[in-house]
């Protein structure tokens, strides 16, 4: 089973355009019915991402090398992330998705808070965060619908906020203050793509009033940032 799971990851990551299940069941030999057990599971836990039915390597195993203390975003560097924290003088946070979690791989933070939030990949709701909108949004349909169909009756209303913003976050790739945390905290988020897929997001992190009261320019820092990152 190990070695199965060790070839179905290797083959991923080494195909480009990805691979259709027939194809990874021809890599390990495996009939059809059993390669898609396993593949279920590695995009359950983030291990493959699967998109229009072919299977590409997913963030957990870049999420593992993090915690080794790589980088799973290349673009984004922490002295970028120093450089924003300079300009806007607030935290800022890189996140990306795991499964169906949200979690901070690099942060510059002052605040004790947040620094354990990153350092300790606390895992948080996708839902209610800035970084997660944005996340979200690069979702396949039915990846994000089967995401929404699993929040609780309390977090339903913020899916019902995500949906009506959905279309303007996919357009402009920033999400502005969406006050869906209830712990006070407040986000600017855009996104960090490769290949035209989004696969993290950097967030400017505060004091709700805050973040409001300088959101002109922390939008206009990001986005500068997000195309230099895209290029």
């Amino acid at each position: 089973m190990v070695d199965r799971v060790a070839a179905i990851l290797e083959a991923a990551a080494r195909s480009g355009s990805g691979l259709t299940l027939t194809e990874l069941a021809g890599h390990i030999d495996a009939p059809l019915s059993s390669t898609q057990g396993l593949a279920n599971g590695l995009v359950a836990t983030g291990y493959l991402i699967e998109r229009d039915r072919t299977y590409h390597l997913g963030p957990a195993p870049f999420f593992l090398t993090r915690i080794a203390g790589a980088s799973p975003v290349d673009a984004v560097s922490n002295e970028h992330l120093q450089e924003i924290h300079s300009a806007t003088g607030h935290t800022v946070v890189l996140a990306i998705v795991v499964g169906d979690s949200l979690y901070y791989v690099d942060h510059v933070a002052e605040s004790a808070r947040y620094s354990y939030l990153a350092e300790n990949f606390v895992k948080r709701s996708l839902i209610r965060a800035s970084s997660g909108w944005i996340l979200l949004s690069g979702m396949s349909r039915r990846d994000l619908w089967s995401y929404l169909s699993t929040l609780s009756a309390e977090d339903e209303p913020f899916a019902d906020e995500f949906l009506d913003s959905l279309r303007q976050v996919q357009t402009d790739q920033i999400v502005v203050a969406p006050a869906v945390s209830t712990t006070g905290i407040e986000g600017i988020a855009t996104s960090v793509t490769a290949d035209g897929e989004i696969i993290g997001s950097v967030a400017v992190i505060g004091d709700h009033e805050e973040i409001l009261n300088d959101a002109d320019t922390i939008s206009s820092i990001l986005l500068e940032y997000r195309g230099r990152w895209s290029s």
